[in-house]
């Protein structure tokens, strides 16, 4: 029963993981199968590369921005969802929507409240005072990204809700009781009872979020396709660009094998923690 399983993983993801290993030491061009040996020369032009550093920066950026708001977030969202509110189901069920949209479908919808002629932000925003004139917040360098992340946080904390509400079901009701009788505070309860009861699943979450987040590619292409001037540019456009665009299978395989291993850093870091905490 393992075997024949155990191959087909082989076949369908480790063949193809293999030749793009094995791609990247070459200088395949998008319309050859194969390319010239050429060593670690794909990798070194990538290091050296101003678009890759700069694709590179703005992926950890927009990484460290988005899943650290989202856990935030997340946890305060579960927090009032685990309170005894009066219609908490049915803010339970609202919860999941932003989350089971399409992602193309929100960038979409993103972009039109980020319209500089017509969005709803400019209107909003202009009529409480606090902007004078309607602004391009995907054409200026200097908000584009935070315009992608607030439409990514808003897509993506749902799920980080769902599982840290999964986790507060159990949560010791009695400590937490104990602990309000005898006088702690609300911060002190929720740091020494309900957050140890919870960092496990928040690890998972944030390791899903980190790799969604290095790989990001859809909302950006649909919001900016990467710029202006390269501001949103991240690894997965990079890499997209490099072997669809200007047809260097081989270079953009080595791109794109960047990626992995700023993944697995990123998620040795988090499995480092975890361990650390289960260990306290």
């Amino acid at each position: 029963m393992i075997a024949p399983l155990a191959v087909g993983v082989l076949i369908i993801v480790g063949w193809p993981f293999l030749d793009t290993i094995w791609m990247s030491f070459t200088s395949a061009h998008l319309t050859q199968y194969t390319g010239d040996w050429v060593g670690l020369d794909n990798y070194i032009r990538a290091f050296r590369s101003p678009q890759v550093r700069g694709a590179l920066a703005t992926t950890i950026f927009f990484v460290a921005l988005t899943v650290s708001l989202e856990l935030v977030l997340g946890v305060l969202v579960a927090l009032l969802l685990d309170q005894p509110l009066y219609g908490r189901r049915f803010f339970r069920a609202l919860l999941i929507l932003p989350w089971a949209l399409p992602t193309v479908v929100n960038a979409m919808s993103w972009r039109l409240i980020y319209n500089p002629d017509f969005g709803g932000l400019n209107a909003f925003l202009t009529q409480i005072g606090l902007l004078d004139s309607y602004q391009s917040w995907l054409g200026s360098p200097a908000t584009a990204i935070y315009a992608i992340a607030v439409a990514d946080i808003w897509k993506t904390v749902p799920l980080v809700a769902m599982i840290t509400l999964a986790a507060l079901q159990g949560v010791p009701r009695e400590q937490l009781e104990a602990a309000h009788i005898d006088g702690a505070s609300p911060w002190s309860r929720f740091k020494t009872v309900t957050m140890p009861a919870i960092v496990g699943p928040l690890m998972v979450a944030a390791v899903l979020r980190t790799i969604e987040g290095v790989k990001v590619f859809d909302i950006v292409w649909v919001m900016t396709r990467g710029g202006p001037a390269n501001s949103t540019k991240t690894m997965s456009i990079q890499v997209y660009q490099e072997a669809f665009s200007n047809f260097r299978a081989g270079s953009g395989a080595s791109q794109g094998l960047l990626i992995v291993l700023v993944s697995l850093i990123l998620i040795n870091v988090y499995v480092a923690l975890l361990r650390r905490q289960g260990a306290q």
